[in-house]
């Protein structure tokens, strides 16, 4: 192989803050970077696949919901993560995008907060003690979804 690139990573192995359920889309990736900052996640483990939360809420196959789960358990194996942020945005393709709701904002939105709820209800069940966040992120703003006090820390 041939250097390409010279950096200094630490090599310190850390902490994580959060496990990121979230899109590859990259249009809210500023946004949700200086978001995270805000609530003091620094280190995290980042998963994103199409769809972000949607594989834990409502997948197209069981397998993708398996596939994030392990995910999730390997950054706490290997980072201590003991908090899970969750989260899907406004005209995601996975969805069918803002079209798929009829140019309805509002109504996406709703839709977004149940399948929200949803993901974390399903992520509670299986990974007892994850205290759980979830957001939405529109071309405005992020917004928090109100998940019931169970599925945010189970004890």
């Amino acid at each position: 192989m041939r250097k390409v690139f010279h950096c200094a990573s630490p090599r310190e192995k850390y902490h994580s803050d959060a496990a990121i359920v979230g899109c590859f889309d990259n249009r809210f990736e500023l946004a949700f970077r200086k978001f995270l900052q805000r609530i003091l996640v620094f280190n995290s483990d980042s998963i994103k696949i199409a769809g972000g939360a949607k594989c834990l809420a409502s997948p197209e196959h069981k397998t993708d919901r398996e596939f994030v789960l392990e995910q999730i358990r390997t950054s706490i194996r290997l980072h201590g993560t003991k908090r899970v942020i969750l989260v899907l945005h406004s005209d995601c393709g996975a969805y069918g995008g803002l079209a798929g709701f009829g140019g309805n904002a509002r109504a996406e939105a709703e839709h977004h907060h149940v399948e929200l709820r949803r993901a974390a209800t399903n992520l509670a069940k299986v990974v007892p003690g994850i205290e759980v966040q979830a957001y939405f992120a529109d071309f405005e703003g992020i917004w928090e979804a109100e998940l019931a006090l169970a599925a945010r820390r189970t004890t």
